[in-house]
């Protein structure tokens, strides 16, 4: 069966490429149930992510820590701005805790931006990363982040506590950033990629790029050569779609084809990358536990490769 709920893009109406298969609802009311009961946020209610149902239909979410509400306001973001929430020193067990109940092998947790305290969230992560690896020392964990200012300290804190995957969405090409990210700056989060990338040799470093907002061709393709420039080695391209019709949001300027989409994963692979997930309703946590393998898988093919040619 195909869903023909069309989501708020900011235009009238979808292309027929966005058309999904009817999540199972039954199992959606229990995952909403289960993370109301744990007093829990996740980012794929938060931001409204079209991918909900497919996500939840596998018993998989991302976590969103440090409450439900932003201290940035960014004009792509359905997440809400404003008073942030009291700190919950006891999240990072229940966290914990749901990861095990619900069994996953592979966790992604993010969070709301929090300019308001001292070292802007990282140390909430290391300490949920510490209760996972406690509770479930097989999973996998992937951590989003906002750029915590690029304070030396807090990534010094999350470096410490070597999550998998550290993930840093630069999300649009340079001209636009201070339009749609007011309060970052571009090459603030490109130094924060850096550094992560210099700090844990042993980590993939990830990021996410949103299309479809008044980009050019070539500006796709220039911000892209930055991130690997960073040592950037995983990357995500998705299609932007408007959380709302309101003065806050930014309407989507045009749909990419999915030819276009593979054009740009061809691009990244090129430019060695060593995983590109690109695709209009991809997001930087959909299917992260496929994409972390295929660049587990890829980075020991290059390592075999290059030790074959050196005669090892």
């Amino acid at each position: 069966m195909i869903i023909k709920k069309e989501f708020d893009s900011g235009l009238a109406k979808l292309p027929s490429w966005f058309k999904q298969e009817i999540p199972d609802m039954n199992k959606v009311r229990i995952m909403k149930v289960f993370f109301r009961e744990k007093r829990l946020h996740t980012v794929c209610e938060s931001a409204n992510c079209p991918n909900m149902g497919a996500c939840w239909k596998e018993g998989v979410a991302t976590f969103m820590i440090l409450g439900g509400t932003c201290t940035r306001a960014c004009r792509f973001c359905a997440v809400p701005a404003g008073r942030p929430d009291l700190i919950d020193n006891q999240e990072p067990q229940k966290v914990a805790l749901a990861v095990k109940q619900l069994g996953l092998r592979y966790v992604v947790v993010t969070s709301v931006a929090r300019d308001d305290i001292q070292n802007q969230g990282a140390l909430e992560f290391a300490n949920t990363i510490r209760a996972i690896r406690h509770l479930t020392p097989q999973v996998k964990i992937e951590v989003l982040i906002p750029d915590f200012s690029a304070k030396e300290e807090s990534l010094n804190i999350l470096s410490e506590a070597a999550p998998d995957v550290i993930s840093h969405n630069i999300e649009t090409v340079r001209r636009l950033a201070p339009y749609i990210r007011p309060q970052a700056l571009h090459d603030r989060s490109l130094e924060v990629l850096r550094r992560f990338r210099e700090l844990n040799a042993n980590v993939f470093i990830k990021s996410s790029l949103m299309v479809g907002i008044g980009e050019s061709d070539k500006e796709i393709i220039e911000v892209m050569g930055e991130l690997r420039e960073t040592g950037c080695q995983i990357l995500t391209i998705g299609q932007y779609l408007a959380p709302t019709r309101g003065k806050r949001h930014l309407p989507v300027e045009r749909f990419l084809s999915p030819e276009e989409f593979e054009y740009y994963r061809q691009k990244g692979l090129e430019m060695g990358f060593v995983y590109v997930e690109s695709g209009p309703l991809v997001r930087s946590s959909y299917i992260a536990e496929q994409g972390y393998q295929a660049a587990f898988k890829n980075v020991e093919t290059i390592h075999r490769k290059s030790a074959m040619r050196q005669g090892v």
